[in-house]
């Protein structure tokens, strides 16, 4: 992987921000680094906070660009993908935009091949994100390295054989961090019907699932036996459990996620069209 990579990000908002946090100085020089977005205030922060270049419109850093980043909203990407296309050659285009089908931005950017799609995670933003991936035929081994390594510098990546397993992948960890936030909120909710103040039922929820996250991580065991050793029948653990498994609580988040996946392919079949 050359130590001097030229990468261009398209897009400067909190996913890029993440990602050139991780990369500048890293993975390579800031100086190295060109990001395009109209907001000039968004520029000017990234400028002053990590010393990349920027510029408010797509210009000739396109095409000295090793690697292409696409961070913009999805409903925006045809338009940045028509303007792009006169500029790509044969550099990585790396997509984080939820939503748009490696196939759909290849035909807007006149059938360049070497696309790689990513779903990442908003922790990516403190270095604990994690990554879905996957590649079209035309990135090269090379390629394929260097986009693991970006998605890499902010936390963990999995690579997949299918891109249509992306939208299984939104609805687990791209949208993950949402569904954690809400059961902390309906922690934090009982803690202070039960008496706790505003902020000892925070402390206590956060650290919770920090912990639990953790000790799951580290575990060799699944985590079903994990659950099994804090639940004695007839405890407080156990009485938690039974309320939860009468009201659906399991069964019901299963199915969510399976709605996420199902909204993640309309969103594609949307967001594709023309």
């Amino acid at each position: 992987m050359k130590s001097d990579l030229k990468i261009c990000f398209i897009g400067g908002g909190n996913m890029a921000t993440a990602l050139i946090g991780g990369l500048a100085g890293k993975l390579t020089d800031a100086a190295n680094i060109h990001v395009v977005d109209p907001n000039a205030d968004a520029l000017a922060k990234l400028a002053q906070q990590f010393g990349v270049a920027t510029s408010d419109r797509v210009d000739a850093a396109i095409g000295a660009a090793d690697v292409v980043v696409l961070a913009v909203k999805p409903q925006q990407m045809k338009e940045v993908a028509a303007l792009l296309a006169p500029q790509i050659g044969a550099q990585l285009v790396l997509s984080i935009a939820a939503g748009i089908r490696a196939a759909d931005l290849s035909r807007w950017l006149n059938g360049h091949q070497a696309i790689v799609r990513s779903m990442p995670n908003t922790p990516a933003l403190i270095g604990q994100g994690i990554a879905g991936m996957v590649a079209m035929a035309g990135v090269t081994a090379e390629q394929r390295d260097i986009a693991d390594a970006i998605l890499r510098s902010v936390g963990a990546t999995v690579w997949l054989d299918d891109e249509a397993l992306i939208d299984p992948v939104t609805a687990v960890s791209g949208s993950g961090p949402a569904y954690v936030f809400y059961f902390i909120e309906a922690m934090q909710q009982a803690a202070q019907e039960m008496g706790l103040t505003p902020e000892q039922g925070t402390q206590l929820a956060i650290a919770t699932f920090t912990g639990a996250s953790q000790l799951a991580a580290q575990a060799s065991e699944p985590v079903a036996l994990l659950r099994e050793r804090v639940t004695s029948k007839g405890g407080t653990t156990y009485a938690a459990l039974t309320s939860m498994d009468a009201s659906g609580v399991k069964d019901g988040i299963v199915r969510a996620l399976h709605a996420a996946a199902q909204r993640g392919k309309e969103l594609g079949d949307e967001f594709g069209r023309g």
